[in-house]
């Protein structure tokens, strides 16, 4: 019988070790993982890469994780708001080190990997400092960046439910990086507010089907929901 469910957050990142990648789902916080997040933080890792959308918000989730000095690199595009004190802090000291790239290229790359490619053309970031070292072409009249996929060895994402084989639904705007980090990881871990039977989930409504996705843990709470309401 396939059964994904861990009993706690702290079990599904028990294997997560110095030096690893890590993709964490999230805009802003709509759709972090915190509770994993955290588990995570506990473990006490070091030297991880992480690949989020920015750099942190506050005190809690990837900041939390950035306070704690579990980050040796970030790959993001957008480090740096208003409550980015932590990665501010971390970079300007030379603690951390930092990946730029474009929104869209971020994505762009993420989904390469998901699909199996072995790179990636894109307009974006081309005659700017981004493209410097990078293979460069023209096609039909446009000029191109050559970009290559951004693979990681566990993804932590959140969804709104899911079942024991692993199929999720998002709530609204938390959707955002999860379904193509999913794919793009060797290990993906799953916070849902609730896991429900086997065959509740409307087929129509589940975005990332069970064999993206390897471990399920149930953390549930209006708190979580009602942020990204």
């Amino acid at each position: 019988m396939i059964d994904k469910s861990i009993a706690s957050a702290a079990d599904a990142v028990a294997d997560i070790q110095d030096g690893a990648s890590v993709m964490i789902g999230g805009f802003g916080t709509a759709g972090m993982p915190d509770q994993l997040i955290d588990a995570l933080i506990a473990r006490n890792v070091n030297d991880l890469t992480i690949i989020n959308n920015n750099a942190g918000n506050g005190e809690t989730g990837l900041a939390a994780l950035l306070k704690a000095g579990c980050v040796k690199k970030i790959i993001c595009s957008f480090p740096r708001q208003s409550d980015s004190h932590h990665f501010d802090a971390l970079y300007r000291s030379g603690q951390i080190e930092l990946e730029l790239v474009p929104q869209g290229n971020l994505a762009a790359r993420i989904q390469a990997a998901g699909a199996g490619l072995g790179a990636i053309f894109t307009p974006t970031g081309y005659g700017t400092l981004l493209a410097e070292g990078k293979e460069t072409r023209e096609i039909e009249g446009v000029n191109y960046v050559l970009e290559y996929p951004i693979h990681a060895d566990f993804a932590l994402i959140k969804a709104q439910q899911g079942d024991r084989w692993g199929n999720l639904v998002y709530r609204k705007t938390a959707r955002n990086f999860g379904p193509i980090m999913a794919m793009a990881a060797k290990t993906t871990i799953a916070q849902v507010c609730d896991i429900v039977p086997l065959g509740s989930l409307d087929p129509e409504t589940v975005i990332t089907p069970g064999i993206f996705v390897q471990r399920v843990v149930e953390i549930g709470g209006v708190a979580s929901v009602a942020a990204e309401a």
